[in-house]
């Protein structure tokens, strides 16, 4: 069956990375998830897809940002460009100098979202 994890659990296990932009795999998130089987990506970017939907409805930083392919130098998988011009946050192509761009701002939205009022972004 495929049936995407719960959001719940996907956006647990991203809020304690955004802070620090920091990022994961697909593979590894799955992983953390408990998803199995040979449909555990694709169940996996179905939930993230719904988080995204979830952020742009309430104007957030895009969470699934912090899941990245191992194939892509960091990059998150096509999905996540198309899922974003789906919802009208970008307008780009999914590879590229613009994708790269559009993805570091995203990580850099999560960081200042999730930093205590007054403190800012973590220093490097």
């Amino acid at each position: 069956m495929d049936i995407p994890p719960p959001l719940d659990a996907l956006a647990a296990l991203l809020a304690p990375r955004g802070e620090r932009s920091e990022t994961l795999t697909y593979a590894e998130a799955a992983s953390a998830l408990g998803l199995a089987g040979r449909l555990r990506i694709h169940r996996l970017t179905r939930a993230l897809e719904a988080l995204m939907e979830e952020d742009a409805r309430a104007r957030a930083p895009f969470r699934a940002a912090l899941v990245i392919s191992r194939a892509r130098d960091g990059l998150p998988a096509p999905g996540f460009f198309v899922a974003a011009t789906r919802l009208g946050r970008y307008a780009g192509p999914p590879r590229g100098l613009e994708a790269q761009t559009f993805h570091m701002l995203e990580l850099a939205r999560l960081s200042i979202a999730a930093a205590p009022l007054g403190k800012g972004p973590p220093s490097a």
